[in-house]
């Protein structure tokens, strides 16, 4: 069973997923620092210093604390129940800088590939009897008839 589980864990494919999910998961990283640091920062400016990620709802008041909540850690720390759709916002506009960066990267790859002529035909079709013969044929060795150029 270890010898079959080391063959399966070798094949190039796994392999090659397994270092994807790693890039992945490091790229996920950048696009979520870029989103909280560099995208967010200047659409909240624009909206007059709105922090989306202190967007949220507060569905029971903490123990420690009551509403209302200064930001969403502190809602947190008291222990409220929120629902937390400025960061759901952030996730979703995450998802869409993945989502279109992988768009880009599949569209590049497929451009790269150099599609093939197709290849010159060899044989043709006898117009008389529908037998395959050579292209350069002009009169079908089946029926007999005389083909033309």
């Amino acid at each position: 069973m270890f010898k079959e589980f080391k063959e399966f864990a070798m094949k190039g494919n796994v392999v090659d997923m397994a270092v994807g999910i790693i890039i992945g998961g490091a790229f996920g990283t950048i696009v979520k620092s870029l989103v909280d640091d560099v995208i967010m920062p200047p659409i909240g400016l624009l909206l007059g210093g709105v922090d989306f990620s202190n967007f949220f709802l507060v569905l029971k008041d903490g123990a420690q604390a009551a509403a209302p909540y200064a930001s969403q850690a502190a809602a947190k720390a008291a222990g409220a129940v929120t629902i937390n759709y400025g960061l759901f916002i952030n996730s979703v506009i995450s998802f869409t800088i993945v989502a279109f960066a992988l768009f880009i990267l599949i569209k590049g790859m497929n451009q790269m590939r150099r599609k093939e002529a197709p290849a010159e035909p060899k044989t043709k079709d006898c117009k008389f009897c529908f037998s395959s013969i050579p292209i350069k044929a002009t009169r079908c060795p089946n029926c007999t008839s005389e083909l033309g150029s």
